[in-house]
Formats: structure tokens, C-alpha cells, sequence
């Protein structure tokens, strides 16, 4: 290997991760006023997304969907309870699951978060399909990397 080769190894604007890394920090930076209008932080906002989706969920699900464990979780959604957007019940069938459901001032926040999308997809400069190809990139990407991981 040539020693330019070897020099390109270690090279931080060549790293895919980092790139992603600080794509990610960029993303946070847009997304924080957007999101202080709203009381939310970034993790908060996705739990309210995936509830938005569908309500009604246990811990163990949104978990799963955010790639979280629920030790995690249960701090943030603790928080969105104090604010009153979730309510958090233990589930009749099985008392070891907590199913979080939308108050009626967490299903109304909802409307007020339909904007943040599309001030996102502005501020990449991306055209939609771009944006939607790229995501759906990133995904199998990131499937393929958890499936690696599994396999360790």
C-alpha cells in the first residue's frame, strides 16, 4: 500500500460515518428551533412521530422503532407524560409491558408539527425524490450493518 493509500485510511472527510455523524449534528441544529416551538426535543419529537403513527403503543414497540432501549425510553417518555402529551398505563394482559397512548394535547401537537418536514427537506436542498432515494439508502444501509452486528 502506498503511503498516500495508507494516509487515506484515516482521513476523517473520507469516513462515511463521519459523514453521516456530522450530517446528523447538522440535521439537530435545523431541527432545534423548529422543535422549541413545540416543547420537544429530537428524541421526544420522534416518539411523538411514531405515536402519531400509530397510538397506543408499548414501550417495547417505539423502542424497537427507534432503535432504543427502553432504559432509554422510559426517562423521555416520563417527560412527555410531565407535559402531558402521553399518558403511561401498565397493560391489563401483561403487567410487565407500559403501552403509551396520545393525550388529546399530545393528538393537537400534531398539527403544529406538520410543518417541520418540509422546512427539513429545505434547509438539505434536496428535491424530494433525491431526499426519498437517499433515505431508503440509508436504511438498507443501516439493516445491513445491524444484520452484520447480530451475526458478531
Amino acid at each position: 500500500m502506498t503511503k498516500a493509500a495508507k494516509e487515506d485510511l484515516l482521513n476523517l472527510e473520507k469516513f462515511l460515518c463521519f459523514s453521516i455523524y456530522s450530517a446528523g449534528h447538522a440535521f439537530n441544529r435545523v431541527y432545534k428551533p423548529l422543535l422549541d416551538k413545540l416543547g420537544l426535543t429530537y428524541p421526544q419529537y420522534l416518539v411523538m412521530v411514531a405515536l402519531w403513527q400509530e397510538d397506543n403503543q408499548s414501550v417495547r414497540s417505539i423502542g424497537a422503532k427507534m432503535y432504543l432501549e427502553s432504559s432509554t425510553l422510559t426517562p423521555l417518555l416520563k417527560r412527555l407524560e410531565a407535559n402531558g402529551l402521553v399518558t403511561r398505563t401498565r397493560d391489563p394482559s401483561d403487567e410487565r409491558s407500559v403501552r403509551i397512548t396520545l393525550t388529546e394535547a399530545g393528538k393537537t401537537l400534531r398539527d403544529q408539527a406538520e410543518e417541520v418536514p418540509a422546512c427539513i427537506l429545505e434547509a438539505t436542498g434536496l428535491d424530494v425524490e433525491t431526499a426519498k432515494r437517499l433515505n431508503r439508502d440509508l436504511r438498507t444501509m443501516r439493516d445491513q450493518i445491524d444484520a452484520v452486528v447480530r451475526e458478531l
